[in-house]
């Protein structure tokens, strides 16, 4: 029998708390799988501290400085402690292969989708990084915007209309990308962690944005993110 896995997430203050669509991939993936798992929900400005607590591997910056971060997967049947959620995804799919998300040996072809995808967001971010300390503590916001804003620099609200233009620019390529296959996911009628990714990011614009906002991005390309995040939340279990 299965041990139960333990996923590290962090807080907000909305219902339910998830948020972030990093930690929100491992989330999926486990529930897509059918793998237990429980969440640890650690404040933004300590998750530096609670994962190297737990021992968890940091990451890079730029400049050459260590930094962790969420998601951490915690895995009991192999001992495991696995971090950022391309490679936690990698892992679910070497160690619990039934229900692949990786299908036709696609991981590479994946990897690269991820990458291309992200280009699409990162440039409209910083409206989108205002809006998400308003759903952390003081504490977690301050810090949020201490950390964020060594790669982003601030201010976030100077050029809002240009970076929602930037966001439809991105989805409009995103759209091209879905309409060159038949069925309703990137893979044609074949369901991947490439699915996952668009839906991740599309939930992180649903749950900090303001509900005219996200009815916004809900109207682009004939209602088809909206239907994105639906079909993958119901794919995976946690509609």
């Amino acid at each position: 029998m299965t041990q139960t896995l333990v996923l590290y997430d962090t807080l907000s203050n909305l219902p339910g708390n998830s948020w972030s669509p990093n930690p929100a991939k491992p989330r999926f993936i486990l529930s897509y799988k059918g793998l237990p798992f429980v969440t640890v929900w650690v404040e933004y400005s300590d998750i530096s501290i609670a994962m190297r607590a737990i021992g968890a591997k940091p990451n890079k910056r730029s400049d050459g400085s260590d930094f962790c971060t969420v998601p951490v997967l915690s895995d009991p049947n192999t001992g495991a402690l696995i971090t950022d959620s391309l490679e936690i995804a990698s892992y679910l799919e070497k160690t619990y292969p039934e229900k692949p998300i990786f299908p036709n040996n696609s991981e590479s072809l994946i990897r690269e989708f991820d990458s291309a995808h992200i280009q699409l967001i990162i440039p409209a971010v910083k409206f989108i990084f205002v809006r998400s300390t308003e759903i952390l503590s003081p504490v977690s916001a301050k810090f949020f915007i201490k950390i964020r804003s060594m790669d982003v620099p601030l201010p976030w609200d100077a050029n809002y209309d240009e970076d929602w233009a930037l966001l439809e620019k991105g989805h409009n390529t995103a759209y091209e990308w879905y309409q060159k296959t038949d069925g309703k996911w990137f893979m044609g009628d074949t369901f991947s962690y490439a699915d996952i990714i668009v839906a991740c990011w599309l939930l992180w614009f649903k749950r900090v944005l303001k509900e005219d906002e996200w009815a916004r991005i809900s109207s682009w390309n004939g209602g088809k993110w909206a239907q994105v995040l639906a079909d993958v939340e119901k794919e995976c279990g946690l509609a």
